[in-house]
């Protein structure tokens, strides 16, 4: 290769490297697929192989997050040092406020296994919160609460009533039995990072009809 040739990749490796040192906007990183986009929410699929790390981004809304993998990553604040390796589990649910100015980071997978996390941005917060919560709450910031079932097999929620829009999660691979109040149920064999987004009024109990333990979130507006 001519030493002209190699400058000019080198100046074009910095040039790179510049680019992924300013923010981006969380739903035009790479790494995040944007899955479901409506007037409420943004859902992000996004997967780091080994070794990887996202661009900077910036989340601009209350944001939720539901680990899928088994995994260790660190985080690094936009102009911050990377902080120290934090373990992932699948269930693992955190929710968190709007800064102002949002929060800019990027995320590095420094595990020997795929780092899998369902990111969600509320895009718009509730006039007033609803007055009952659905079931007992995991987790919350000023959009919505999120609810987390640990199910062994057979074992069954409470009957609960989702009286705003909500997201269900699969965290785990599982067998979900969805049973109404009339009795009418159905089962769906759903794998780790399915969802499904609900906008109608639903009452019902979800049941683990397998023969593994299964994690759902379900994250409801306030």
């Amino acid at each position: 290769m001519r030493k002209s040739q190699i400058s000019s990749l080198l100046l074009a490796l910095v040039g790179i490297t510049m680019a992924q040192d300013k923010p981006i906007p969380v739903d035009q990183e790479p790494h995040h697929k944007l899955v479901l986009n409506n007037d409420l929410v943004e859902v992000m699929q996004v997967t780091l192989s080994p070794g990887e790390r996202t661009l900077y981004h910036t989340h601009s809304h209350d944001r939720a997050a539901v680990e899928l993998s088994t995994c260790s990553i660190t985080q690094q604040p936009f102009g911050g040092a990377e902080g120290p390796p934090s373990p992932t589990q699948p269930g693992d649910l955190s929710m968190s406020p709007q800064i102002n100015g949002g929060y800019s980071h990027r995320v590095h997978n420094v595990d020997s296994a795929m780092f899998e996390v369902l990111d969600v941005e509320f895009l718009r917060r509730p006039e007033k919160p609803a007055d009952t919560p659905a079931g007992p709450v995991a987790a919350e910031n000023p959009s919505a609460r999120a609810y987390r079932w640990n199910l062994a097999p057979g074992a069954k929620t409470a009957e609960h009533t989702h009286s705003r829009p909500y997201l269900i999660v699969a965290a785990t691979p599982m067998q979900l039995k969805m049973t109404a109040p009339d009795g009418q149920s159905a089962t769906h064999t759903v794998k780790a990072g399915d969802f499904h987004w609900v906008d109608a009024p639903v009452t019902h109990v979800l049941a683990n009809d397998g023969t593994t333990a299964g994690t759902i979130v379900e994250m409801e507006l306030k």
